[in-house]
């Protein structure tokens, strides 16, 4: 069966509202920073004008284009700022060169009246915050809901023929692997389109970084963040459902450290795990092969060429030094199915083996 798909991956205009509708500060949580925005909501003539910018950037064969509402609990704002916020954004998909609006919120706040609100506007898709299904964990962190709430949120956004996404969280304070896996199965059971995968970092200003002083905390490191964050996506291959980010977008703050104190954070944290997916699939391969190779060419398509290499071409140098290859090729053929490998196996004695492995797929 063909991998899973993410949906058409819209062009999105980010309107920030840090912390806006937040009853609390979460211990891993510093919008702020996150967002490099006031705490304050933006005005409505500021949220044009940064609209209008951001179409500036559209090409003519531009994909779908969302408005997007980030930062904060959009249904958790007072109801006559969501109106103002909607209604500066809706003339916008009136004029046809915005395709639809979408919004972050937590779930205790996605409620049937809440909903209400929506509904004369062209709000299209909407995106949970559950973080985790423990509840254990989900009081420690001080989230202030509980999983039911994520279930209930979900269903009923379903009902209102929202497309639905739920974000959840790797590394939280007193969860391991098979919480989070956990996690990762109750929000597969939900049914959701899409996911996205955050790995928790420790950020300056956040009661988390406090803990983190104390020795109270200790995040995950790359490494074990990339290998969790992998089995997570291979599991919600299997289930038919996207994952569309894995990790934290990039920043200027993040990048340079002066908000980040410790944790799982790169970059290219995504390219991170499509590589280490990809090693494993050759390691599977080349443990069947039986003989000392000389050389090994790795063929698949082309726009798979980094993640099959690995960043600075750590997979190639692992998998030499692994199985004692003296050359190994990776090259693009365009004919090659999408998310498969083609292993041709040169021995000392001369023998040529080709090998065909899938790396994703779904039911």
């Amino acid at each position: 069966m063909s991998p899973v798909e993410s949906p058409v991956k819209p062009f999105i205009i980010p309107v920030f509202i840090p912390h806006a509708g937040c009853p609390h500060q979460c211990v891993f949580c510093n919008q702020k920073a996150i967002t490099r925005s006031e705490v304050q909501a933006p005005s409505t003539p500021l949220i044009e004008a940064s609209i209008r910018s951001y179409l500036n950037y559209l090409t003519p064969n531009r994909k779908p284009v969302q408005i997007a509402f980030f930062g904060g609990n959009f249904l958790g704002i007072d109801r006559r700022e969501i109106l103002r916020l909607l209604n500066a954004a809706t003339p916008f998909v009136h004029e046809g060169v915005v395709d639809g609006i979408r919004f972050s919120t937590r779930p205790d706040t996605l409620t049937k009246d809440r909903l209400e609100i929506l509904r004369e506007f062209p709000v299209s898709t909407i995106e949970i915050g559950a973080q985790s299904m423990n509840d254990a964990i989900l009081a420690l962190c001080r989230r202030g809901h509980t999983a039911g709430h994520t279930a209930c949120a979900a269903q009923l956004a379903k009902a209102g023929g929202y497309e639905v996404g739920i974000q959840m969280m790797v590394g939280l304070p007193g969860d391991n692997d098979a919480g989070a896996i956990s996690t990762g199965q109750q929000i597969a059971a939900l049914n959701p389109d899409f996911v996205r995968i955050y790995p928790a970092v420790v950020l300056e200003h956040s009661p988390l970084a406090n803990w983190y002083r104390k020795g109270q905390y200790t995040p995950l490191s790359l490494s074990a963040g990339v290998s969790l964050v992998k089995r997570l996506y291979l599991m919600f291959q299997e289930s038919n459902i996207a994952v569309i980010r894995m990790g934290l977008q990039a920043t200027a703050d993040l990048e340079n450290g002066s908000i980040l104190l410790a944790g799982p954070f790169h970059p290219a944290f995504g390219h991170l795990v499509f590589a280490e997916i990809y090693r494993d699939r050759v390691i599977e391969l080349l443990k069947t092969s039986g003989s000392a190779l000389e050389a090994v060419t790795l063929r698949v398509n082309p726009k798979r060429i980094s993640a099959m290499r690995g960043l600075k071409n750590e997979n190639i140098h692992y998998l030499k030094n692994r199985f004692h290859i003296r050359r190994i090729n990776v090259t693009g053929d365009p004919l090659m199915p999408d998310h498969h490998i083609a292993l041709v196996m040169d021995s000392h004695g001369g023998e040529s083996h080709r090998c065909d492995r899938m790396i994703m797929h779904g039911k």
